[in-house]
């Protein structure tokens, strides 16, 4: 077991793509050939950050912009700067602290509705189509598949600021926990995975799953204390200390929870799933019950009882890509495995299951009725939009010499340029993983040259060549950008230290950061358009809007489609997932069309 994380580490550490090929590399063989993550050259930085502006700018405003970029420049910017590489030199990565705090930890809204990711398996598309009686079985399976993979974190709230705990070992520096903990009708079990120094069965597996099942659904429901992880952070970490307070053995049982493999949750809702929409079990995943999730776990696997499955994880840890290598991975186990575990169905005379009973008062049980009452007003206002375009993918695109990411991310500029007549300041995620801790870097979509293009789409008056030729040119840019992205010559996480400097200097806030220009277009996480590439396989998931009137957009891509995961706010007048999407799926055969005539 402890190989088996050890090749996990390593290949969510060098390439996203690649499934451990060898038991004799060890979980952190390449750390310190890895290069520290650089500080770009304020010069370029602004240089970037100023062309970004420009598409949401009059004349009078970048000029005005331009000004107060170089005085920063010339003045406390270059002092600030330097502060940076003399930090940077004592660090091989000087953002991950400060990015794991600003970004996570210091948030004080609930964050397992705002930052966490979640998606659902994709077992219905080949040998697990939903079908009811069928949630025990799988389950035991998917989980057998998992605890052969994952590797152990998870989130501790703070009253001011959270922590991140870690309980992975290297297969040298000791054991790792081996209890799973089970959610189901409000009520918390755990059991161990390891029986004898061995991973334990599927049909053993599903014998402690039954034996739960069971008792939740012949007795009365648990207080549902998992709700408590949806409140905002303060209040829950309030709500915590009360609960610790309360009995020594609730902090036991809390780290017990805090420890374990994973959360899985056991719910009783049977959701709607095609291949073609995922759109209703992707919401129930993601705004479901918040008593079957651990909102601070960095891996809750969720199962329902038409035998349909999905995760939701804790952001702050790490980034969506471990999770969807995770997920690639059981997937294909269960593919390869034609849905069946193969193995012996003898089942060992095993510990049952311990329910963790939590002592509770009234003031606790307050406590997680209002928890609910904010979660589920919070989560019956988002708009969940999960389907898959099958005409064409990858295969085509990359036939006609397009980058399909950057196909997607275009498309989605002209689509949101159709709906809401102007350009939507877009955030896409470009990976630095090349660098010792690298994790993420922001990748500005809209360009101007993505800008030019779509006001020629929108012009009756342009020819085909012109549009064709504009196209190709955002096309250049945006690929462009992502290179300089992952090679640590990003500027928004440089912008950010040079913001931190000054904030940990007393000093006020240089304009540059004042300046309604840099808000306007996304800085200081203000992006209307939050997007990220989901991978290649036959994963999914998708994240809210940064902002208000803003979308979420992630997507996979397959050689034969692409499907796209679209979040907004019903709230907001101004947003509509479902019509954003149409509008993508139209873009893209306009696109296909436009290198289509140029080649007649």
């Amino acid at each position: 077991m402890h190989t088996q994380k050890s090749l996990i580490f390593y290949c969510d550490c060098i390439m996203e793509d690649q499934l451990a090929k060898s038991t004799e590399e060890r979980t952190f063989q390449y750390q310190d050939t890895l290069p520290s993550l650089p500080v770009p050259s304020l010069e370029e930085s602004l240089k970037k950050y100023l062309e970004s502006v420009k598409p949401f700018a009059n004349e009078e405003e970048y000029k005005k912009t331009e000004e107060i970029v170089k005085k920063f420049q010339n003045g406390v910017g270059e002092k600030l700067h330097q502060k940076l590489l003399k930090r940077a030199k004592g660090k091989r990565n000087w953002l991950e602290e400060w990015w794991l705090n600003v970004a996570y930890l210091d948030v004080r809204i609930p964050s397992q509705l705002n930052f966490n990711f979640a998606g659902p398996a994709a077992y219905i598309e080949h040998y697990w189509p939903p079908k009811e009686g069928t949630q025990l079985e799988r389950g035991s399976i998917t989980l057998w598949h998992n605890f052969n993979y994952w590797q152990l974190l998870r989130k501790v709230p703070g009253i001011t600021r959270d922590s991140v705990m870690n309980y992975f070992s290297t297969e040298s520096e000791g054991c790792s926990p081996s209890h799973v903990t089970v959610l189901c009708q409000g009520r918390v079990f755990v059991f161990d995975v390891m029986h004898e120094g061995c991973l334990i069965t599927p049909p053993e597996i599903c014998r402690q799953l039954t034996y739960i099942h069971k008792r939740c659904h012949s007795e009365p429901d648990g207080p549902g204390i998992a709700a408590l992880t949806s409140e905002e952070r303060t209040q829950w970490a309030k709500a915590r200390e009360y609960l610790i307070g309360l009995d020594p053995q609730n902090l036991t049982m809390l780290e017990k929870i805090q420890s374990s493999i994973l959360v899985y949750g056991m719910s009783d809702g049977s959701p709607h799933v095609t291949p073609e929409d995922y759109s209703q079990v992707t919401a129930m995943i993601l705004t479901g019950d918040p008593t079957v999730l651990w909102g601070d776990k960095s891996y809750n696997l969720i199962s329902f009882s038409n035998g349909v499955f999905g995760c939701n994880g804790d952001h702050a840890p790490y980034d969506g890509m471990i999770m969807i290598n995770v997920s690639r991975y059981v997937d294909e186990k269960i593919f390869e495995n034609e849905g069946k575990w193969k193995g012996s169905e003898k089942v060992q005379n095993i510990p049952l299951p311990e329910e963790l009973v939590f002592t509770v008062d009234e003031k606790v049980l307050n406590d997680i009725k209002q928890a609910k009452t904010q979660y589920l007003k919070q989560a019956s206002d988002l708009d969940i939009v999960v389907y898959a375009f099958t005409p064409f993918g990858k295969k085509l695109t990359k036939k006609k010499m397009l980058h399909p990411d950057t196909f997607v991310q275009l498309a989605l500029q002209l689509a949101y340029y159709r709906l809401h007549g102007r350009p939507g300041c877009c955030y896409e995620t470009a990976m630095t993983r090349y660098f010792y801790h690298g994790r993420t870097e922001t990748m500005r979509s809209c360009t101007v040259e993505a800008v030019r293009w779509c006001q020629s789409m929108q012009d009756p008056y342009a020819h085909l060549h012109e549009r064709r030729q504009k196209m190709l040119q955002a096309f250049a840019k945006h690929n462009e950008m992502m290179k300089d992205c992952s090679n640590g010559k990003g500027f928004d996480r440089h912008l950010l230290g040079l913001s931190l400097i000054a904030k940990e200097e007393g000093l006020p806030v240089p304009e540059i950061f004042t300046d309604p220009l840099f808000s306007k277009s996304g800085g200081g996480g203000n992006f209307v358009l939050s997007t990220s590439l989901v991978g290649y396989s036959r994963t999914r998931g998708l994240v809210v809007p940064m902002v208000h009137n803003g979308y979420g957009f992630f997507y996979n891509i397959r050689d034969d489609r692409f499907v796209v995961s679209c979040t907004a706010w019903k709230s907001c007048a101004e947003t509509d997932a479902e019509k954003l999407v149409q509008l993508v799926f139209h873009a893209f055969h306009d696109m296909m069309q436009l290198m289509n005539t140029a080649q007649l």
